[in-house]
């Protein structure tokens, strides 16, 4: 009895000692789970891409990628989504930072989280597929060209493609992710089920990926597109990764932030902002309940005598 008492004594103080480690500050908080839903999302996809490319088709192709992202995107909700929402996204930070369902004051953390957490999983996949990826071009890390490898960390338009349809693309893309966003988060239209959230997302993005990717791959987040841009530049593959594309590069990072906002505002004028007040909706019930109530009421005042 004494081992077993001076054992949960014991028990306790390390319980103790646990909890001293716990995270009481929001802010730290928030981005280390934003940090880690990012990164998980972005070794999906991107380890995704790399596959395709590298194995030249024979381990995947364009539709495994949509598959990475998307299932990649439902794990870093399961991962942050009840912590920091698990936005993974500037362009959805940024937008419920300006229809007030985020205090700014976090829009920094948030941003600089999923930066984080987008340029270590770059580093990590350039890890895990660097003998690939020297296999395939031969230790010539190009941006363009029929050997080209910068596409599997960031994206670039197709050679068709010009900076303002380019701009377009990524406008309307944000906008359906965001529109959607903010449709499956309606407590008051048609939510995504309770527990359900990641695989409607992940599902969501899968949708924009075979619908709307084949332009510039689908960027639609500046945090997914810049922190393995910054990173590529550093591995090797030099300033070209901002030069590309007629100056690609900030045409990701500014159109979600447009689209996203786009998006929102679209879903709010055209379905929240007409929602009945709760008390009006309250009154709707009772109405109902009422009409519904009514035949059984008249019964009351029927002869016996009647048939029915």
């Amino acid at each position: 009895m004494h081992a077993m008492e001076q054992g949960s004594v014991q028990e306790h103080g390390r319980s103790r000692k646990l909890s001293k480690i716990w995270v009481i500050n929001e802010h730290v908080r928030v981005g280390l789970a934003e940090t880690l839903s990012t990164y998980v999302m972005m070794v999906f996809g991107l380890g995704s891409v790399a596959q395709v490319v590298t194995g030249r088709g024979v381990f995947g192709e364009y539709l495994s990628v949509n598959l990475g992202f998307g299932l990649g995107v439902a794990m870093g909700v399961h991962i942050g989504g009840r912590v920091s929402g698990a936005h993974m996204n500037a362009a959805v930070s940024f937008s419920m930072c300006l229809f007030g369902r985020l205090g700014w004051r976090m829009l920094p953390v948030y941003i600089l989280s999923q930066l984080i957490g987008s340029f270590l999983a770059a580093g990590t996949i350039y890890s895990l597929y660097y003998d690939a990826i020297y296999h395939y071009c031969g230790g010539n890390l190009t941006v363009s060209g029929p050997k080209a490898t910068a596409g599997i960390f960031a994206t670039y338009p197709a050679t068709y493609l010009s900076l303002h349809a380019g701009f377009l693309d990524q406008v309307i893309g944000t906008a359906m992710l965001l529109l959607c966003l903010m449709a499956l988060s309606d407590q008051r239209n048609q939510p995504a089920p309770s527990g359900g959230e990641p695989i409607a997302v992940g599902l969501l993005v899968l949708l924009i990926g075979v619908s709307l990717g084949s332009n510039s791959g689908y960027a639609i987040n500046p945090s997914r597109d810049l922190g393995p841009r910054i990173f590529t530049a550093i591995a090797g593959w030099g300033p070209e990764v901002f030069r590309a594309g007629n100056g690609w590069w900030w045409v990701p990072v500014l159109a979600p932030m447009v689209g996203g906002v786009t998006g929102a505002s679209i879903y709010k004028v055209f379905v929240e902002l007409h929602h009945p007040s709760p008390c009006e909706h309250r009154r709707e019930i009772e109405d109902e309940a009422e009409e519904e109530a009514a035949p059984l009421d008249m019964q009351k005042y029927l002869s016996p005598e009647v048939c029915v």
